[in-house]
């Protein structure tokens, strides 16, 4: 069952749990109703069915009163009835129209959650002659709570901090590296900043693994530039202003390597506190052109870029420079900390481990390249005027995304690394699928290119998946609910670009959107949730059970699957 509403790039991603619960919350009084009574919506009699069942903890299977459980339309997620669960945990929706429905629950101290929840997806419940709607177990996970304190060297609080966390997939490797699939990443989901006690908190967070790193300034900081000045860079009065906090881990080391994860059971409530010791700030210094005594448009300022589990993260470092006085810039304020700085024209890059403050030789770092091109859209279609195209590194984990617009398909980046690279592209309404990439007379399938040491022009073959390919999964004869439905692509080049997923409803039926031309098997697996099925080679074994489906510029709309699909068990 998609998400209420949803963007695809590799796969779909769901609407905010936590907007169904606001949706809940704020439902007209006479839609809300007491535990065990409904207020019924569609007239008595024939052609109308119940939804009901027992709402539980997950962890105990204790059953929960006093839930919400709301029914909404598939279409368009509006809330077509809603109930609160009795002391058993029971809750009854009768007299609904045969149809397909989103379940929600939600509940003070639980995770607010879809039915049979999976990641991004879900199982619709479908009402009609024949379908069993009446044993529902909607299990709800304890929702965890992360809090705790960002101080000083002194003790004293940290007032505006910034505290980030970053989430740990399973069974990932050492935390500082970055896989490319989706099931691979430490991405950040969640950021506070610490009020005037320096305290902060995150709520309803999911069991799992994380990382927790924090950023602030000392509000005492002053710095001051030498650029054009005869002292040096941390003497005088001053010097003792001239402080920055690092980037600070938990548990309060500033080695990202050496943070320590922080584990979260469901419904935990863990502390994690931090202190950050200051720092004497850096001074960096870079040579600059002095044509006309700036930039003049052609050739980037410096930079100082930092990012934290391959996340851009902002930096408190200043940029001056005084081309009247000295072809010298200085960048001040810097914490000491892993940066990417480029400068020079043309643009190098340097990654920096700054520990003490130094200047940069013009020579330091290495040459980039422009990376430009043209958008095509593949099979003849039109593509918009305007998009927005994204390279994104697949060799460093520290390497960080860069974006162009692209207008009437051209589009340009003037600082490019040499390395493996991979190519994205955005439209108004939505990603388009990276189908191919031309570069140096020959074509490979997929968005990803390769950046040697000269400028690259290449072109990319894009498309926009317009099929929706439905079925049903089925097992011992009858549609199964829960299962993971895969479309995958024959072309392993381009899997990513191209694979679909979605999870069978209760009647067993799916609906794998946005498919793009091209060949295909589709797949079912029970409990295959846990799968990396990012990965090709792990969904190979289950293929050749699987049914061909061809999708073709001229498709259509929907592609009507005439035999059911097997569900396979791990």
């Amino acid at each position: 069952m998609k998400p209420a509403s949803h963007i695809r790039a590799i796969a779909v991603w769901r609407w905010p749990a936590i907007a169904l619960l606001l949706a809940v919350i704020w439902l007209p009084a006479s839609a809300q109703t007491a535990a065990g009574s409904v207020k019924y919506s569609a007239g008595s009699g024939a052609g109308l069915y119940r939804i009901a069942g027992t709402v539980v903890n997950d962890q105990t299977g204790e059953p929960l009163q006093h839930a919400t459980v709301a029914v909404l339309a598939e279409a368009d997620s509006h809330t077509v009835e809603s109930v609160e669960t009795g002391s058993d945990g029971r809750f009854s929706l009768p007299r609904l129209p045969a149809a397909k429905y989103q379940l929600t629950a939600s509940k003070r101290g639980f995770r607010t959650a879809f039915y049979d929840e999976h990641q991004e997806f879900s199982t619709a419940v479908v009402t009609g002659p024949g379908q069993e709607t009446e044993r529902l177990v909607f299990r709800m996970m304890p929702s965890s709570v992360l809090h705790g304190a960002i101080t000083g060297d002194g003790g004293d609080p940290v007032e505006g901090a910034k505290v980030m966390l970053f989430l740990v997939p399973p069974d990932h490797g050492h935390v500082a590296a970055r896989g490319r699939g989706p099931n691979e990443r430490v991405r950040q989901v969640e950021s506070a900043t610490s009020d005037d006690t320096g305290a902060y908190e995150f709520s309803n967070l999911a069991a799992g693994k994380y990382m927790l790193a924090v950023t602030a300034e000392p509000w005492y900081a002053l710095h001051l530039s030498s650029v054009g000045s005869r002292a040096a860079p941390g003497s005088g009065a001053s010097a003792a202003l001239d402080v920055a906090y690092p980037v600070t881990f938990f548990d309060s080391t500033t080695e990202e390597a050496s943070a320590t994860p922080i584990v979260l059971a469901a419904g935990s409530r863990e502390e994690a506190n931090v202190v950050l010791h200051p720092a004497p700030a850096l001074h960096i210094f870079v040579q600059v052109p002095r044509e006309h005594g700036n930039f003049n448009g052609l050739v980037p300022p410096p930079s100082m870029r930092r990012s934290v589990f391959g996340t851009p993260i902002s930096s408190d470092a200043q940029f001056s420079q005084n081309p009247a006085v000295s072809s010298v810039a200085e960048f001040t304020g810097v914490a000491p900390g892993h940066y990417e700085l480029q400068q020079g024209n043309p643009p190098r890059i340097v990654d920096l481990d700054a520990a003490t403050s130094q200047q940069v030789d013009p020579a330091d770092g290495i040459p980039t390249v422009t990376v430009s091109g043209d958008l095509a859209g593949a099979f003849g279609a039109a593509l918009p005027d305007d998009m927005t195209v994204i390279l994104s590194s697949l060799d460093n984990g520290q390497r960080q995304d860069q974006q162009a617009s692209a207008h009437k398909g051209h589009f340009r980046f003037e600082t490019v690394l040499p390395g493996k690279w991979e190519l994205q592209a955005w439209g108004p309404a939505g990603p388009f699928a990276v189908v191919s990439v031309t570069a140096n007379g020959a074509t490979r399938g997929g968005n990803a290119l390769t950046v040697a040491d000269r400028a690259l022009t290449i072109t990319a073959a894009l498309a926009q998946g317009e099929t929706r390919v439905e079925g049903f999964a089925r097992k011992d004869g009858k549609g199964f609910a829960g299962a993971m439905v895969v479309l995958a692509p024959k072309n392993k080049a381009a899997f990513q670009a191209l694979v679909r997923r979605d999870q069978s409803d209760s009647d067993g039926s799916f609906s794998l959107r946005d498919a793009v031309p091209g060949q295909y098997i589709v797949v079912a697996i029970e409990d295959g949730w846990k799968l990396d099925w990012s990965r090709p080679e792990v969904l190979g074994r289950f293929l050749p059970k699987g049914v061909p489906v061809t999708v073709t510029e001229t498709s259509g709309k929907t592609i009507q699957l005439s035999d059911p699909i097997a569900v396979q068990t791990q």
